[in-house]
């Protein structure tokens, strides 16, 4: 009935005099754009724009916010973004009169460079400010995206290595100094190793296989020398140095703002390499067992998946300065700048510091000790990043390196592969909850975040959902 109403309503308000021909129209709606050549160069721009916020991590509710504000930005307000993993797509409606314009690209690199992601989103903030011309920030654009990283490579390999002796110290309890040096060394050659082979396009499972065997065969051959006594906690920092960076974070996020098929995307390829990981430790454990049968020069191999994390036995400042140590040469190795790399750091120590409190001293489950930590980790971050205009997503990713479950990891692999203990399922369900746990906290810290954002500076975006990239305000219309 309430249809029919206002159908009729309408119908009244028509002008009688009005001649309806059957087949043709008296009026042309759709917005005034401008000539077709400019919207090619915007949408191109967006696009390009998302393709690097795509390649380091971000969410795709981001990507879809960001190209949104610089296409309306130039004078384009009506378009749809459709964003899945490996693919962007833009259509903008120019009214009943013409055809939409549609433009797709493809996302096939995913080189993580936060300097790059750094200068992009000052480049949003002039775009949306109105500060540049399309064809000015296109120019702009394509100067970032061409631009060599910031420091040589083997900078990269020395931070790679910086953190796992952080995480080392962190799992160790810095009971032995021999393990943070292991960790270090073989992290590098892990790093350097699979620089060549990337080089040579070898698929990623291939380079994580190889990374987990030889992290796991220089612990086990250092293990059977005498000169290390806990090969797991050597195994472990390697292994979360290879699960860093990889998309927990944005997964949760894309899961949470309803962006399911991008969300599945990005948990299938964190299985995948993953599973590259898992195949990498078992052959080298699968091998040591047969060279050595039950001993390996003389020592147990049951005994290299025994290891417990005695960080509790380190002070609380100590914890949060490795956690420090640890986001920080992440955020390094990824090239960040020196203001996002300082804010990283203080993310990981908050994160080790808050683990630690719960825990130890309120002996809060580890799952939810993590969950905990990292909401504060992107609470913080939410407004202290937008504050210091900084991406976000350095401190969140970052925040998350020093409790990835790494060695919950190790040991269900070892259960499971060597031991051939169902427990080992068990252990593995957990080391998979307490990732899903760390980013799910980081996109809830982000969430709580946004309120307070806007009542300190009114800064917050009209849009539904957490943020942790792209501008500050990116369009008046709702994306939701």
């Amino acid at each position: 009935m309430g249809i029919t109403r206002r159908a009729r309503g309408v119908l009244r308000r028509r002008d009688q005099d009005e001649t309806i021909v059957p087949g043709s129209r008296n009026a042309v709606f759709g917005p005034a754009l401008p000539e077709e050549s400019t919207v090619h160069l915007v949408l191109d721009l967006g696009l390009r724009i998302g393709e690097v916020q795509m390649a380091s991590g971000a969410g795709a509710s981001d990507v879809t916010a960001t190209i949104t504000g610089v296409v309306n930005a130039y004078g384009l307000p009506h378009c749809e973004v459709d964003v899945i993993y490996t693919s962007i797509t833009v259509s903008c409606y120019r009214g009943t009169e013409l055809p939409p314009v549609t433009s797709l690209r493809v996302v096939r690199n995913r080189s993580v460079d936060y300097t790059r992601l750094a200068d992009v989103e000052e480049l949003l903030r002039r775009i949306t400010g109105g500060e540049i011309t399309a064809a000015e920030a296109y120019a702009e654009l394509d100067r970032i995206t061409t631009a060599a990283h910031p420091f040589p490579r083997w900078v990269a390999t020395l931070a790679w290595a910086g953190m796992a002796a952080s995480l080392a110290v962190l799992l160790g309890g810095g009971e032995e100094w021999q393990l943070p040096v292991f960790a270090a060394v073989s992290t590098a050659v892990v790093d350097r190793v699979g620089r060549l082979l990337n080089k040579r396009a070898l698929p990623f499972f291939f380079q994580q296989a190889v990374g987990g065997a030889i992290a796991t065969s220089v612990a086990i051959g250092v293990y059977a020398l005498g000169w290390l006594t806990s090969p797991s906690l050597a195994v472990a920092t390697s292994i979360i140095v290879l699960l860093s960076g990889m998309t927990v974070v944005g997964s949760m996020q894309d899961a949470i703002t309803g962006y399911n098929v991008t969300a599945a995307g990005r948990i299938a390829e964190l299985a995948v390499m993953s599973a590259g990981l898992i195949a990498g430790v078992v052959l080298a454990l699968y091998v040591s067992l047969r060279l050595g049968g039950d001993t390996v020069s003389g020592l147990e191999v049951q005994d290299l998946g025994r290891a417990q994390i005695v960080a509790p036995g380190l002070t609380l400042l100590v914890q949060c300065l490795a956690g420090a140590s640890t986001s920080a040469c992440f955020a390094l190795a990824s090239y960040a700048p020196p203001r996002p790399l300082m804010v990283a750091g203080i993310g990981g120590a908050v994160a080790a510091g808050v683990h630690s409190v719960l825990s130890v001293s309120l002996s809060v489950h580890t799952v939810l000790a993590g969950a905990v930590a990292t909401a504060v980790v992107g609470f913080a971050g939410g407004i202290i990043a937008r504050r210091l205009r900084i991406p976000g997503l350095v401190v969140a990713v970052s925040g998350v390196a020093p409790l990835l479950p790494g060695l919950a990891t190790y040991q269900g692999l070892f259960e499971l592969s060597v031991l051939g203990d169902p427990k080992g399922l068990a252990t593995m369900m957990l080391a998979i909850a307490t990732g899903l746990a760390l980013g799910a906290g980081v996109v809830l810290g982000e969430y709580l975040a946004s309120p307070v954002r806007t009542r300190l500076g009114r800064l917050e975006r009209r849009m539904s959902g957490p943020r942790m990239s792209g501008p500050v305000r990116p369009s008046r219309r709702r994306l939701d």
